[in-house]
């Protein structure tokens, strides 16, 4: 046929003409055609269909085509119209398919016959053109016609040049060839599951031993492994582990037949899934997930108050139900919750003393009511009194732990809180000493971790925050001074990553303070 050698030309190889009623119909077939692959063959390659031209826009605006229509009629090879009654009523279909006659004479239309029958659903314009009456190509996509697969083959043989014969042919072994590996893939999964059923059958308590270990496999995907997606970036990769692992613990209703480990292990999955979804915007199921790990974590820790691991299960939960109302800042509801994390830490330095993380886990408790105390109504002292806590927490942790880049992160940020917090009350003097400091410490985490772009950061955030403590002491030549500083970090971050908003966000806030007046 003609389609063959005029794609040679041609820059699309069909324009999809069709009336908006039929805009699901088009969709479909403009992906089929472009994914279709093209066996190689004389006269003509191998590859796939792309590009096919589809407008998408309602033709509206005017009594005429617009000019993209018109230029992509001119560099179409065939023209594919989808005949419908309501393409039949249609004058942009009409227009498209006079247009392309008057445009190319000598090239092939095809028509893909989706409703109705030929008297109601082929345009006049696709049987008359001038003194000349057409008999069109047609592919019949209803069911009581050709079906939708044997006439998408048809429509490919008019695009292609192909014989339709040999493209049936080559359809019929690429299924062939999928049955076989489905029926393949089902005979080893019919024998896999075989297996586990004898040995389910053979030993009961064997097979409780490998549920336990399917268990910690799927604890590592949602801890462990969850952590390093998150490195990365990609916690997306997780919902369908985080999908099936609900799935499996749904079925488990009878919760006090569980062994204590167990329901341990499914709390923290449940906490684990829940963290993605906060992460994720979700907060409604979230909040579900929060509350079925608290549920249990409040059990198990009345049942055994001073165990030191369910005492910290609990922590955790009360911190992650706390974080839904703060993201709101619904101080009310964030409080009690709060609170009682700061409570359970306390016990857990208490329960074992010389273990750094639950020192670590009070000052996490005590920046967070920092925070809290600092969202309307304010309550400074409170807040500062919690941010000076947390502030001698990190410092100890980050002279113990000089190699820890978290730690020593922890620590600038406490000290940030504090000085946020002092310049609120006031204290605008003793707030600059605080940034100072904190820009000290930051100074030397580049030397010390010069591989981990997180040190350059805290450079860029502790001088941000300097100048515009600075700005609010009205001293703006040291502001813009400092701001100048926290640019240059700013500009080396800018060149790792041109594209990461929250480093552009800083820069942009940096800028204003430099020009202000």
């Amino acid at each position: 046929m003609a389609g063959a050698g005029a794609a040679a030309t041609a820059r699309y190889r069909a324009f999809l003409s069709y009336s908006h009623a039929d805009d699901r119909f088009a969709t479909w077939l403009h992906r089929r055609l472009e994914r279709f692959a093209i066996p190689a063959a004389e006269g003509v390659s191998g590859g796939r269909l792309a590009p096919v031209f589809i407008d998408r826009a309602e033709l509206v605006a005017g009594p005429d085509l617009s000019a993209q229509v018109k230029q992509a009629l001119a560099e179409s090879a065939v023209l594919v119209v989808i005949c419908s009654p309501a393409a039949a009523a249609s004058r942009w279909v009409g227009q498209e398919i006079a247009l392309y006659r008057a445009i190319h004479p000598d090239r092939p239309i095809l028509a893909a016959l989706i409703e109705g029958d030929p008297e109601t659903a082929f345009p006049a314009a696709l049987l008359r053109h001038g003194d000349q009456t057409f008999e069109p190509l047609a592919a019949d996509f209803r069911k009581d016609g050709d079906g939708k697969r044997t006439a998408l083959l048809k429509i490919v043989a008019g695009l292609t040049g192909l014989p339709l014969d040999r493209l049936v042919q080559r359809d019929v072994q690429a299924r062939q060839r999928r049955v076989m590996a489905v029926t393949a893939a089902a005979l080893v999964l019919s024998l896999v599951l075989a297996t586990l059923l004898v040995i389910a059958m053979r030993e009961r308590a064997e097979a409780q031993r490998q549920r336990a270990d399917a268990e910690g496999m799927v604890e590592f995907m949602l801890t462990d492994l969850r952590d390093r997606l998150q490195g990365v970036g990609r916690l997306e990769i997780m919902d369908s582990v985080n999908r099936k692992a609900m799935e499996h613990y749904a079925a488990d209703r009878n919760l006090d037949a569980l062994p204590a480990d167990m329901l341990e292990r499914r709390a923290r999955l449940i906490t684990a899934m829940g963290e993605d979804d906060y992460d994720a915007g979700r907060t409604d199921t979230a909040r579900e997930k929060f509350a079925a790990a608290f549920r249990i974590t409040d059990q198990l820790m009345r049942e055994a108050p001073d165990d030191p691991q369910r005492v910290f299960n609990h922590a955790q939960s009360e911190y992650w139900v706390g974080s839904i109302p703060f993201g709101k800042r619904n101080k009310k509801d964030t409080q009690p919750h709060w609170n009682a994390y700061l409570t359970l830490a306390r016990h857990l330095v208490e329960l074992e003393p010389g273990k750094t993380e639950w020192q670590r886990e009070v000052g996490y408790a005590e920046s967070n009511l920092c925070a809290l105390a600092q969202l309307p109504p304010r309550e400074l002292a409170a807040a500062r009194q919690h941010c000076s806590a947390a502030m001698k927490v990190t410092e100890l942790l980050s002279r113990n732990e000089p190699d820890n880049i978290e730690t020593q992160l922890d620590h600038l940020n406490n000290i940030g809180w504090n000085a946020d917090a002092t310049l609120k009350s006031g204290q605008k003097d003793e707030a600059l000493a605080l940034r100072k400091q904190q820009v000290a410490v930051a100074a030397t985490l580049p030397e010390r971790f010069p591989k981990d772009v997180r040190a350059m950061q805290a450079n860029l955030q502790v001088r941000l925050g300097l100048a515009q403590t600075y700005a609010a002491m009205d001293e703006r030549d040291e502001a813009r001074d400092a701001a100048q500083q926290a640019l240059a970090f700013a500009d080396q971050l800018r060149k790792l990553d041109p594209a990461n908003k929250t480093w552009s966000n800083w820069r942009a806030q940096l800028v204003r303070l430099i020009e202000a007046r």
